[in-house]
């Protein structure tokens, strides 16, 4: 949306939020931020959010379109609609959702895919999951894959020694980033490490950065009995600032998540020139492309394997981080916006 404001002055954008905003959001003089109470933090809340006080705002504002960037729309609307749709994995892991929200997903999904004109998914195999479980028609989805921020960038070697002497006491270290809930696989990126230290013997640490979000007991658990636990550092929810300096110093992105509908933080190490193990699994190998050595995700062997791979062979690692430079450059926001851009303005078309 930022790109879209600054590259199109000729038109309005309203940004519609539900609780006080940061002015870092305003990103040119075209948009008009609106704040809509109540804050929207639990499923009865987004009921009345978007079937209450979104369809006013659009009638009285006089909108054009609404785009709606995470899933969500007003049944209650006539305004066209376009809907980016990032997974469905309440879906595939309805058990890792809390009670209200899966009850509410499981109802108002559907429907939000059926009413919106146009839907946008984030990658391929999104498309392609939404059309298999809701036999949307295929000619009204079209793909915008996410990009990745320009901070995220490579570091020189006088940087990742800075970096590792501040959060890894100057080791070489695995990286994960992302929250950390069942879904993401955490407890066996653990134990592989733990399987990997044991083989290898080697002077390498593992950094999890992440927010630690529900049903976290069994990561908690899997940390608590490891045998190096002195080696896996639990940073937490770390600064956005911050995450570019520990992505750029990283031995290796470990992303073994069980599923995903795009996955940012591979264009991140990408983009930093970060060799990726990452999951067979979901739409990882599409962004990874020849960029990552993909593993089961629930073979805890193989994700071991996998890191001792990258600590004994140098020209894989370099082939990997060589792939990488090429896979990134298919991502772009622009390109993102640009997709969205086309289809606003055709269903504005319409709507005239």
């Amino acid at each position: 949306v930022r790109r879209l404001a600054e590259q199109h002055p000729e038109h309005d954008f309203y940004f519609f939020f539900d609780r006080p905003y940061a002015e870092e959001f305003i990103f040119a003089p075209n948009v008009k931020a609106i704040v809509l109470p109540p804050p929207a933090r639990h499923a009865s809340l987004w009921y009345i959010w978007f079937e209450w006080m979104l369809p006013r705002a659009l009638n009285h504002h006089k909108i054009d379109v609404f785009f709606s960037p995470d899933g969500f729309l007003s049944l209650r609307t006539r305004v066209k609609t376009l809907m980016v749709t990032h997974d469905i994995a309440h879906v595939h892991f309805p058990e890792q959702i809390p009670f209200h929200g899966r009850i509410f997903y499981n109802y108002f999904v559907p429907k939000y895919l059926n009413a919106a004109d146009k839907v946008i998914a984030v990658s391929n195999f999104t498309k392609e999951d939404i059309i298999r479980h809701y036999n949307i028609p295929p000619d009204k989805i079209d793909v915008a894959c996410n990009g990745c921020r320009e901070t995220f960038r490579v570091l020189n070697q006088v940087e990742k020694k800075q970096v590792r002497q501040q959060y890894s006491d100057g080791k070489q270290y695995f990286f994960y980033l992302g929250a950390v809930h069942p879904r993401k696989n955490v407890t066996r990126l653990i134990s592989a490490f733990d399987r990997f230290k044991t083989q290898t013997g080697a002077d390498i640490k593992l950094l999890i950065a992440g927010r630690l979000a529900w049903q976290t007991g069994k990561v908690k658990l899997a940390f608590e009995n490891a045998r190096y636990k002195e080696d896996i550092i639990l940073l937490g929810y770390m600064d956005a600032a911050e995450l570019p300096r520990l992505m750029g110093a990283a031995f290796a992105l470990t992303y073994i998540s069980l599923f995903e509908g795009f996955g940012v933080p591979l264009l991140e190490a990408m983009q930093c020139e970060i060799p990726i193990i990452g999951a067979e699994a979901a739409s990882i190998p599409e962004v990874t492309g020849k960029a990552g050595l993909l593993v089961d995700p629930l073979n805890t062997e193989a994700i071991a394997s996998a890191m001792r791979q990258l600590l004994e062979h140098e020209p894989l690692r370099n082939r990997l981080i060589a792939e990488g430079r090429k896979q990134v450059r298919k991502f772009s926001w622009d390109k993102a916006a640009s997709v969205v851009y086309e289809n606003l303005m055709q269903l504005s078309e319409k709507a005239d």
